[in-house]
């Protein structure tokens, strides 16, 4: 076919064919993609999956087969697997690193959505954090909970109105008392009831 053509033509026939593959690769995703979810929506009506397992499934498989087309474009577009391999080591060992400064943040995060599933307490309960089993913790009415901090207007031994901010990984490294109406408490939580 180039023989028919113009000299000025053959480049713009070789762009031509690597858009075409590009496009056709994009197509091909696109099929796996509709082929996968339906794969999986069959699969978990048959054998009734929990819908937080089917949306993993869903997303482990848009995710393999987005990165599979990327790599697809990338070698059509001629990077070399070496530069690309090498580019993927150099960002995980970064994210490696950032991950393992930034752990104890992530653990609050991480923690911040275990305290709103799992719900210790809520809002304007009276809690007491523990020490052990033998010492008074630290005490007071849950006031705000952010990501990071959860925090507590404190009560009792003449901390009325001091205000303490607890890590949110802490309420899973120790017992948590909750009262929701401070006059259940034993010996009373003093505060603002």
């Amino acid at each position: 076919m180039e023989k028919y053509l113009p000299s000025w033509a053959h480049a713009w026939i070789e762009q031509a064919q690597m858009v075409g593959l590009i496009l056709l690769t994009l197509l091909v995703a696109w099929v796996l993609r509709l082929v996968a979810r339906r794969l999986i929506r069959r699969f978990a009506t048959h054998y009734s999956l929990p819908p937080e397992m089917v949306m993993g499934a869903r997303r482990i498989t848009t995710f393999v087969v987005h990165f599979g087309t990327l790599l697809v474009i990338l070698r059509i577009l001629g990077t070399s697997g070496a530069v690309l391999w090498t580019a993927f080591t150099g960002f995980a060992a970064v994210g490696a690193v950032a991950f393992f400064a930034a752990w104890s943040v992530l653990s609050n995060i991480f923690c911040t959505l275990l305290i709103f599933t799992t719900r210790p307490f809520r809002l304007h309960d009276y809690i007491e954090v523990l020490e052990n089993g033998e010492k008074p913790g630290l005490k007071g009415r849950v006031i705000d909970v952010n990501l990071i901090y959860t925090t507590l207007l404190e009560t009792g031994e003449g901390h009325e109105g001091t205000v303490l901010q607890l890590p949110n990984n802490l309420f899973f490294q120790r017992t948590v008392r909750r009262w929701r109406d401070p006059a259940q408490a034993p010996g009373g939580i003093q505060g603002d009831g």
